[in-house]
C-alpha cells in the first residue's frame, strides 16, 4: 500500500500576511508571533499555523516526514464530503501505522493529521496508486 503525504502549499494563505489585525479578525484569523520553537499557538477551533516565509508544501511517498518522528499524532480518518469516520492516537513515530490501517478502511476518502497535543494541522495522507 503506498500512500502520499503532503503539507499545506503556503500561496495558499500568502493574502493573510497582507491583511492588518482588523481585516484578519474579518476571516476569523489573528496573527501570533511564536518566539519559541514548540507550543503555539495558543489556539482555538481548527487552528492552522503558517510561516511567513515557507517554501513549497512538500509531499513524502510512502515514508513519514520527519516531524511524525518527533510527536504524537491525531490521524483523522474522513469519508467523501468530510465527515469524520474514525480517528486514532499515535505515539511518536507511530503515526504512519496507523494511518495506514485507517486507509485499509474503504470508507477512508484521506486523512488528515493533526498534533496530537496542540491539535494544529500536519499534513493530508492519501492513498497512492491505489
Amino acid at each position: 500500500m503506498t500512500c502520499r503525504i503532503t503539507g499545506l502549499a503556503p500561496e495558499a494563505f500568502a493574502p493573510f500576511f497582507q491583511m492588518d489585525d482588523a481585516t484578519l479578525a474579518t476571516q476569523s484569523a489573528r496573527r501570533v508571533v511564536a518566539d519559541s520553537g514548540c507550543g503555539f499557538p495558543c489556539r482555538s477551533a481548527f487552528a492552522i499555523t503558517v510561516r511567513r516565509r515557507a517554501g513549497a508544501a512538500v509531499s513524502w511517498l510512502d515514508q513519514p516526514p520527519p516531524v511524525f518522528a518527533g510527536c504524537g499524532q491525531s490521524p483523522r480518518g474522513l469519508a467523501e464530503g468530510g465527515e469524520l469516520a474514525q480517528a486514532r492516537l499515535a505515539r511518536p513515530g507511530g503515526a504512519d501505522e496507523a494511518s495506514r490501517a485507517l486507509l485499509e478502511d474503504a470508507r477512508m476518502a484521506y486523512i488528515d493529521a493533526h498534533d496530537a497535543a496542540a491539535g494544529c494541522f500536519a499534513a493530508r495522507i492519501e492513498r497512492h496508486g491505489w
